[in-house]
């Protein structure tokens, strides 16, 4: 049974918003402009620019080639690539560490989106002179943890269970121009704010002599691999969902140019707004000069930014922020939780609506437990999923391309795409580049992670 039972994307552009909304997430919305702030500003834009073209676009590219090629789920779509049996169960594995990493992903993203949700709903409570109510929304207590977790992981289920093209493309295509209009009309509001162009001057003002340094090569080169969501079985997904006859370099162009711009639109809104709080008399660096921790900025000097700038603006500019939050973990969470739905649809004789609603209470159930040892296992997920398994798949998938497909089968995949010459310098390059520099550069961000 293929993956392709569930349906395909019906347009180039569903397929597009889809997978850009799948790379765009919190990382995105947030992860980027505080590694920019952290890492240099200017300097860490630069480098992660670089970075994007030499490891993002090319590893993302090998992710949906590979599950274009197997028309199936991770698991089975890494194991056509090999030929003994060994290499066979290795390639397994790596698929089904894939889907298991997706699946615990969603645990903890849904308890963060959910936190964005309540955060969105607070100001409208305030409007309406529910100070308790705001209070509950705004306070880190199990019961709105609860209620907002499940919440958001009952949303993301009712996308799945209406498939490819009526769920997951359709709502992609709605939320991911909601999320550009947003972000845009966010930074135009804060550049006219007093202090705004100091942030504006630290992100595209790069400090030359921080080019090179080890921690902004790291940073920008951890954020360009998590950014487009490779290693979790996601794109892999939903290239298995694509046309033969699409044009693979075309469309990972595309959706890597949506993911930098989202994450260079969010910078464009959030840096400033760091200085113009600070303009307000909000902390935004520690005493040593440093950064103040993400989870601060967003849940208290954020919100003390917008109750500072008085009158009706604190509360739209809050729904608004807190929304883009919502909406990019929404396009995220949707793509990871298909990994294990689509899945249990081949593997098993569940319906793909039963299929969902499974992974969904198993993600609802262990996301309970999280927020219930919340201190002992929420740190504890994201560091086993995002900083090592993550990595791992991605250089499992960088081998296998490069090292185990054989290479008249790739060629013979290459040249079924529409408009695409297999001896052209660029598709003779590539299969090279992924074979050798991209295994390196993952290399550099595992030794990184385990041992920085």
């Amino acid at each position: 049974m293929s993956v392709k039972s569930s349906g395909q994307f019906s347009s180039r552009i569903g397929f597009i918003m889809a997978a850009a909304g799948s790379a765009v997430g919190v990382g995105n919305i947030w992860g980027f402009p505080t590694q920019a702030a952290t890492h240099g500003g200017g300097a860490f834009l630069l480098v992660y620019a670089v970075l994007i073209l030499l490891l993002g676009f090319p590893m993302l590219m090998a992710e949906l080639m590979v599950g274009r090629h197997g028309q199936t789920n991770p698991a089975d779509a890494m194991t056509k690539l090999a030929n003994k049996p060994l290499a066979k169960k290795i390639a397994k594995s790596i698929g089904l560490v894939s889907i298991i990493t997706a699946t615990l992903i969603c645990t903890f993203y849904s308890i963060l989106s959910g936190w964005f949700v309540s955060f969105a709903l607070a100001p409208v409570a305030q409007m309406a002179n529910q100070a308790e109510v705001a209070a509950w929304l705004m306070d880190f207590s199990i019961s709105r943890n609860l209620v907002f977790t499940l919440l958001f992981i009952t949303l993301v289920i009712w996308v799945i269970r209406q498939g490819v093209q009526q769920g997951i493309e359709r709502w992609s295509k709605r939320l991911m121009p909601l999320l550009l209009v947003m972000l845009v009309a966010g930074a135009i509001y804060i550049l006219t704010q007093p202090g705004a162009m100091q942030g504006l001057s630290v992100l595209f003002v790069p400090d030359f002599s921080r080019v090179l340094d080890t921690e902004v090569l790291m940073g920008a080169l951890g954020q360009t691999f998590f950014s487009l969501s490779v290693g979790t079985g996601a794109m892999m997904v939903y290239g298995a969902y694509l046309n033969k006859r699409e044009n693979i370099a075309k469309l990972t162009a595309y959706v890597t140019l949506m993911d930098t711009s989202v994450a260079l639109l969010a910078a464009l809104m959030i840096i400033p707004a760091m200085y113009v709080a600070q303009h307000n008399g909000v902390q935004i660096f520690a005493d040593d000069g440093s950064l103040l921790n993400s989870d601060t900025l967003v849940f208290s000097v954020l919100p003390a930014l917008f109750d500072s700038l008085g009158g009706i603006s604190q509360y739209l500019l809050a729904i608004v922020f807190f929304s883009l939050m919502t909406i990019a973990g929404l396009t995220s969470a949707m793509s990871i939780v298909e990994v294990p739905t689509s899945y249990l649809v081949e593997k098993t004789s569940l319906t793909r609506n039963s299929a969902s609603l499974v992974v969904g209470a198993f993600i609802a159930t262990v996301a309970c437990v999280i927020v219930f040892n919340f201190n002992e296992l929420f740190g504890l997920i994201i560091t086993i999923t995002t900083e090592r398994a993550q990595p791992l798949i991605a250089l499992g998938i960088a081998i296998y391309l490069g090292w185990v497909w054989h290479r008249n089968s790739l060629l013979a995949a290459i040249s079924q795409q529409q408009g695409v010459d297999k001896d052209s310098y660029f598709w003779r390059m590539w299969p090279v580049y992924v074979k050798f520099v991209c295994p390196v550069l993952i290399c550099l961000i595992i030794m990184q992670l385990f041992l920085g």
